[in-house]
């Protein structure tokens, strides 16, 4: 994960980053906002941001939603998860079956509505469903970069194995700040 973090994520800024030198008006956009408002971007950095914001939001959530020994979903969040994706085993199962089938490199994420309501979704690259003003309760990583130095070319057990590296407690602090409306990314 280090490689990941420190050349993968770095490049992702590093290269937004250099658009912004050219375009300082994106600077002062929140990020969320900017990821929302992609089509009103001039054409000649639309791509470059979206790919670049977008993969640094990612990873962004990416990283905050896990640690060792991350623990279980409890309170609001295991009694949503219950509610919505049938609870924890069924969560898994088609969260992992979901990431299995990406096409080549994306994520697979669940989203929380304003409303507390989760649902599963994937996205291509580094799409979010930031750009569809939808929030991210956690996601996970599916580009080889992140699993190929272990896991090679099996993405299932790479999927099955993160499991163990969920932050509930901070998964559980972003689903209270969806729904309080206070969750950027």
């Amino acid at each position: 994960m280090e490689l990941h973090h420190d050349r993968h994520h770095a490049a992702y800024v590093s290269n937004l980053n250099t658009i912004a030198k050219d375009y300082p008006q994106i600077v002062d956009m929140p990020p969320v906002d900017l990821l929302e408002k992609l089509a009103e971007l001039p054409d000649s950095i639309r791509t470059g941001v979206r790919n670049n914001l977008g993969g640094h939001a990612n990873h962004t959530m990416f990283w905050t939603v896990m640690k060792a020994g991350g623990g279980k979903p409890s309170g609001q969040l295991a009694a949503a998860i219950d509610r919505d994706l049938g609870g924890m085993e069924m969560l898994t199962s088609d969260f992992n079956e979901a990431g299995g089938r990406v096409f080549g490199s994306g994520w697979v994420f669940v989203t929380v509505a304003p409303d507390g309501k989760l649902a599963i979704e994937t996205r291509p690259n580094q799409d979010s469903p930031l750009m569809d003003g939808k929030r991210v309760l956690f996601g996970n990583d599916v580009w080889e970069h992140a699993y190929y130095l272990n896991y090679q070319n099996r993405r299932a057990d790479y999927l099955k194995a993160w499991w163990n590296v969920a932050n509930w407690t901070e998964i559980g602090n972003r689903y209270a700040a969806a729904r309080a409306g206070t969750l950027a990314f």
